[in-house]
This record gives structure tokens, sequence and C-alpha cells, in this order.
């Protein structure tokens, strides 16, 4: 799934790769997916956006972007966006089709469930969506030590860190996948309670958040996902599904798999402790 560094690697590329080019053909829908969502009609994409020269990519949160003059294009993080140089080598199924004039493209496919949307700059008041555009990214200087502590509330203290960091949408785009590197750099177990850290604790991880998400952005995203070209992440995570059951790389322990808050996280308890 694409999450803060993921999304802002895409958009950085699509910038890079179609900006200025022309949109000849939209098609939405065509390979029908049932955890695949669409803001409005998928059947008046093509409408929409045929005619448009994109002029922009950019990402909130986990959402990389294209702005298509007065039309914008919005991924949510479980949509697969990949460029083709050429039309004729796009895959028959797809959930998202951006043909371009020069016989270039951008498909995307939804693996479990992702959202699809194409709207009128301005026009587009889904919950989520909006969350994402209002809210500081970590990559950002506005998201400083006083908007985080901020977001520590009496009914936040009583979640555990994985809650806290990584749903109800706080912050946009930090999901489950780079809590657990986050979570283990910090030295605090995804169950601990917000209200046993210290203050040295919470202010190690909101430091943590900040410079981890920068680095992992800097190397292209993590190693477990991949970008517009299909090419994993340059970030190599130290717990993921790639390293379960590993020793970990600080302290030799082993790296263990449990399921918690609707996914799974990966510890180390030798830096990370019990969380009880």
């Amino acid at each position: 799934m694409l999450e803060i560094p993921e999304a802002k690697t895409m958009a950085t590329q699509l910038k890079e790769q179609v900006s200025g080019k022309t949109i000849a053909r939209a098609v939405a829908g065509s390979s029908p997916h049932g955890f695949a969502w669409y803001f409005g009609d998928p059947a008046m994409y093509d409408d929409l956006l045929s005619g448009k020269t994109i002029t922009d990519a950019v990402a909130y949160g986990g959402r990389p972007e294209l702005c298509a003059e007065d039309m914008r294009i919005s991924l949510s993080d479980g949509v697969n966006l990949r460029y083709s140089a050429d039309i004729e080598d796009v895959p028959e199924k797809h959930q998202i089709l951006l043909e371009f004039s020069d016989g270039t493209a951008v498909f995307g496919t939804v693996q479990m469930y992702g959202g699809i949307m194409a709207f009128p700059d301005g026009m587009n008041d889904n919950f989520y969506y909006t969350v994402c555009i209002e809210k500081p990214s970590p990559l950002t200087a506005e998201f400083d030590e006083e908007y985080f502590a901020g977001l520590l509330t009496e009914e936040t203290k009583k979640l555990s860190a994985k809650a806290f960091l990584a749903t109800e949408q706080r912050i946009p785009g930090l999901g489950n996948g780079v809590l657990q590197d986050i979570l283990w750099r910090a030295k605090i177990h995804p169950k601990r309670k917000m209200s046993t850290l210290s203050d040295s604790e919470f202010e190690t991880m909101f430091k943590t958040v900040k410079t981890l998400l920068s680095e992992m952005t800097e190397k292209g995203g993590r190693d477990t996902e991949k970008d517009l070209y299909g090419k994993p992440g340059g970030y190599a995570t130290a717990l993921s599904k790639k390293t379960n059951g590993m020793p970990c790389p600080e302290c030799g322990g082993i790296i263990k798999r449990f399921s918690y808050l609707g996914g799974n996280v990966y510890v180390c308890e030798g830096c990370q402790g019990t969380g009880k």
C-alpha cells in the first residue's frame, strides 16, 4: 500500500514523466473490481479528462494526484499506478487508464481495495480526501513538535502507539507499513499505551516520525512497495514481511509478527519490549 514516502515518490515521477502531455483517452471501470471505488460515474471520466493537459503532480498523505488543467485525478493508497512508454504494452485489465496523445500511458490496478477520483478542482467533499489535503504532512515544516503534541489529548492518551499514529487519519498517509520501522527506531512497542510514554519518549517518537519518513522518501520509498516504473523503493525495511523471523539488525533478537488492530505488526522485543 502506498504511504507518505511512496506517494511523494510517485508524484515526483509523474511530474517528471507526464507533465505537459495531453490526455487522448481516459478509461475507468473497464475491469470490474468489487473493492475499487470511484468518485462519480467512471463512465464519465473520458468526457471529463479527454483533451486536458497534465500541468502538475502532487501528493497528499498516501495519495498521488495528477493535475490536468482544472481537473484532478486522485488515487488512494491501494491503487498501483504504472507508466507505459507504449499504449500497446498496457495490460488488458486495469481500473484506470490515461492514454496520452504521444502514445504513452499511465494505468492503475487495484490490489485489495482502492479509490480512484476524477473531479473538477475544489469539487471533492470526500471525507478521506479532505482530511488529506487539510492536514500537514510530516514532510513539511508545518508538522512541528507543537502540532504533534496537539494530537495527544486525554482521549488519545488511552490509545496504543499503533492506534495513535496510524488510525483515524490523525496523520494521513502514515499507515501500518511505515509504522513498523518508526516504532522500532523509537524503541516503542505498538501495543504500548500512549499514557505510559515519558516526555522524552514522546519527543523521540515525534523526531522519528519526521526523520524516518524523510529518509524513506529520499530513498524512493520502502523496498516492500514499487514506484511508477514497477521498481522497489530504495529504503531497506528493518521490520516488515521481508524480515519476519530474521535477526534484528540492532540487537540480534528475532523479529516477530502478530495480528493487531486489523493488520500484521512486526516487533523486536529486545528493542521494543513486550508492550505490557
